[in-house]
């Protein structure tokens, strides 16, 4: 039976370099909401104005714009249950905080960060049992709590967590979950902003989302944001908590230990979105078998359950990324190959964005040399950089240089005589030419044959393949080459 139409929504907050979580969340459900014909939207959770940061946002949206992981509602674009952005939201938050301390379920607290602090303190030196709020300002006035230590003169608003909290409750991927017993959660910071734990209920009842998926780490979460659906007498959404991406020891994936925590930072690596896609797919939502690893989007979507995934924390391991990337880079057409590498370039400082016609011709021509042997975007242009550089500032390995041999001399003059003469330039009449002079003629191994016209051509040992790029680079920038070396041999 066809599952009726969701509405999911991701909720990144903007306090840096977008995560890649925010990634993996997005997919699994825009999957979710694309498999029940449902609607997919984007919120920007900007409550913590302390580690706001002001481009961020515009980075949330152009990286997941780039993986393809588009919304059909949030702050850029509108929708029926605009703003979408939190901070616009506030005047939305505080009747339901009123409402909360007028039915006995929440209350105001002035406690000092000075005493907080004190109480934990005080907490973990004597191994409590029970830890946070200590409840001091629970059935106090204003002016009870003013005449006792630690008052703050702005307070916050807390929950009042009963003693029979629901602890349990059905999890879409892990079924029934059991989660600690919660303190009294801030509601309502001191600023006027609510705090996630409000936000995240009130907006999510009133942009009808009807399936919350989010990471494990907000299990401990749940049981408050239950309490609050019921005290404000609203259905519970469904929900979903994914495996925690982790690095390789294990330990939470984040941006202080691990580079590639920042969504951007396979933009700047080269990498195409459709493998990042397979890759974050892979992670919690094992193939069948391995002829199925590579995957679509479209085929994660139409066989989408929930039950598939995968509860063990996922291990980020990026061989298995470049693995995915070479073989993506692989099944391009050469001309979509050309344009991603391009844009690549161009967005990351390897390419000019005013190139001449001709030169993105010539870019376009060599895409194929190289094609078979990419991981990564980032390693194109490097690898034909010396299609593109002036013949005298063409850089020659000085250690391939230094070991060219006795020989290198008498190989380069002989190929200049065998190449002078040719009729027609091609990679064929190239090949047979240097082949019958320095193979046949001179008796020297292809291996030691074609090593110095390598260099001259493209100043290492390691190149592209040697004949086509000399028929791109043309007779005359082909012979210039190979008398520069001559002249410096």
């Amino acid at each position: 039976m066809t599952a009726s139409p969701a509405r999911l929504r991701v909720a990144p907050s903007p306090t840096g370099d977008p995560h890649v979580g925010t990634a993996y969340m997005s997919l699994f459900n825009l999957a979710y909401a694309r498999a029940t014909g449902g609607v997919f939207v984007l919120r920007i959770e900007d409550t913590d104005q302390a580690r706001y940061v002001a481009s961020s946002e515009q980075q949330i949206y152009d990286t997941l714009h780039w993986l393809g992981l588009d919304w059909s509602e949030g702050p850029d674009i509108g929708g029926p249950y605009a703003p979408y952005r939190q901070s616009e939201r506030l005047d939305t938050y505080r009747p339901f905080v009123e409402q909360l301390i007028e039915s006995g379920h929440a209350y105001h607290c002035w406690c000092s960060s000075e005493r907080l602090a004190e109480v934990r303190a005080e907490q973990q030196a004597s191994k409590a049992s029970v830890t946070g709020y200590d409840r001091l300002c629970v059935g106090k006035t204003r002016e009870e709590r003013a005449a006792l230590p630690g008052f703050s003169e702005t307070p916050v608003v807390r929950m009042l967590i009963p003693d029979d909290a629901p602890l349990a409750f059905t999890d879409l991927i892990r079924g029934e979950v059991h989660a600690p017993h919660p303190d009294d959660q801030v509601i309502l910071k001191a600023d006027g902003f609510p705090t996630y734990h409000l936000a995240v209920v009130v907006d999510d009842h009133l942009m009808n989302i009807t399936h919350v998926v989010r990471g494990e780490e907000w299990i401990s979460s749940t049981p408050k944001h239950l309490l609050l659906y019921r005290w404000l007498g609203w259905e519970a959404p469904a929900f979903a908590h994914m495996p925690l991406l982790r690095n390789t020891d294990k330990s939470k994936i984040s941006k202080r230990k691990n580079p590639a925590a920042r969504l951007t930072w396979f933009l700047e690596q080269g990498y195409l979105p459709e493998a990042l896609r397979n890759f974050l797919q892979l992670l919690a939502y094992p193939p069948v078998d391995e002829e199925h690893e590579v995957s679509t989007f479209d085929d994660f979507v139409a066989n989408f359950e929930w039950t598939k995934v995968n509860t063990v924390g996922p291990i980020f391991d990026l061989k298995k990324l470049d693995w995915l990337n070479g073989h993506y880079i692989r099944s391009l057409a050469p001309e979509d190959l050309a344009d991603r590498i391009v844009e690549f370039g161009v967005r990351e400082g390897q390419w000019p964005s005013d190139a001449s016609a001709a030169d993105l011709d010539l870019l376009r021509r060599a895409v194929p040399l190289v094609q078979e042997r990419l991981v990564l975007l980032s390693e194109a242009l490097p690898k034909l950089a010396y299609l593109f550089t002036p013949d005298a500032e063409l850089t020659i390995d000085a250690d391939t240089l230094a070991q060219a041999g006795a020989e290198a001399a008498t190989v380069v003059a002989t190929a200049i005589e065998a190449l002078s003469g040719l009729a027609e330039w091609s990679t064929q009449t190239i090949q047979d030419a240097l082949r019958a002079a320095l193979v046949d003629g001179l008796g020297i191994k292809p291996k030691f044959a074609f090593g110095p016209v390598r260099l001259a051509i493209t100043g290492s040992k390691v190149s592209p393949p040697l004949f086509e790029s000399m028929e791109l680079l043309g007779r005359e920038s082909g012979l210039a080459r190979l008398e520069l070396l001559r002249a410096v041999l």
